[in-house]
């Protein structure tokens, strides 16, 4: 499983929400941590309505005391501090860079990152790293008070779609709940004609009942699609449970993981090169906007063919 963590910090108590996650974690896997900050070139003064680490003396000092406060010395977690102390004017590349040279496993980090709280996800560093490695992400919602949220892993929300793509997630999610002993909740949404989106939506305006007929199909193949899944984290050794469910698929997962008390909802998907291809047609952005659930991406690749 994870065997070492990534948590980039600016300093602020918003990107601190993804310490007890980190933390959590690291404890029950025996992972080591790395924290990291990147000095930005003409950074703000403040950021997130609080003062932004300008300088790497300054950033060594703050990572230290995060690591004296966050993480109990338990053994076989070992933290250790990095500050990128020249100036990079794109934080989301750098970091992706120093996944290659500290060989994390895992980032976990605040939903909302740098340069400003536009909107969740979309245009945050969270999404550049994403978009631009193969590493899987942990993004944590934080609170609106200035306590960083609790975090657990008993049970995980794992949202399918019959793709043999998205299911490269299914395996991450298997070993962390085996790691954690956690109970797994497998969930495919299948559309309703009214949610349909785009060119689909157009068909279903023109044809409604083929397409009515369809959407029907699809979800008696995902209930079985759904079985075959269960039986394989069955065999795991695994707690699980199965549903298939009706309608907008990111609301679906958002509604399904309140109703159900996941810890983590456990997202497989693409990591294509650049954000636009990234992001096009996912629902992992509008999920974390519906959610105060950690959502654990992991990119996925197509497959090549032969």
């Amino acid at each position: 499983m994870f065997e070492h963590l990534l948590v980039p910090l600016d300093g602020s108590r918003l990107a601190e929400a993804a310490l007890p996650a980190a933390a959590t974690l690291a404890q029950t896997l025996g992972a080591g941590v790395t924290l990291v900050h990147v000095v930005e070139r003409d950074a703000p003064q403040a950021i997130h309505g609080e003062r932004h680490l300008t300088g790497p003396d300054e950033a060594c000092a703050y990572l230290a005391e995060v690591a004296g406060r966050a993480f109990p010395k338990e053994p076989g977690v070992h933290v250790e501090q990095h500050v990128h102390s020249a100036e990079v004017s794109d934080v989301a590349r750098s970091i992706v860079e120093h996944v290659s040279e500290l060989g994390p496993d895992l980032i976990v980090m605040c939903a909302h990152g740098w340069g400003g709280l536009r909107s969740r996800l979309f245009g945050s560093i969270a999404q550049q790293i994403i978009g631009l490695g193969t590493t899987p992400v942990l993004l944590i919602q934080p609170t609106r008070g200035k306590a960083a949220p609790t975090f657990a892993c008993r049970r995980l929300l794992v949202p399918l779609d019959g793709s043999p793509e998205h299911e490269q997630g299914l395996p991450v999610a298997i070993g962390l709940a085996q790691a954690s002993a956690a109970a797994l909740h497998l969930l495919v949404v299948v559309h309703t004609l009214s949610t349909l989106p785009g060119e689909q939506a157009a068909a279903g305006r023109l044809l409604p009942g083929a397409t009515s007929a369809l959407l029907d199909l699809r979800q008696q193949e995902a209930e079985e699609y759904l079985r075959r899944q269960a039986a394989a984290v069955q065999a795991a050794g695994l707690t699980v449970t199965a549903e298939s469910r009706r309608g907008d698929p990111a609301k679906g997962i958002a509604r399904t993981a309140k109703r159900v008390n996941a810890d983590v909802i456990v997202l497989g998907t693409h990591g294509k090169s650049g954000m636009d291809a990234f992001w096009s047609n996912s629902v992992a952005p509008q999920v974390s906007s519906l959610s105060r659930v950690p959502v654990l991406l992991v990119p996925v690749r197509e497959a090549k063919e032969e």
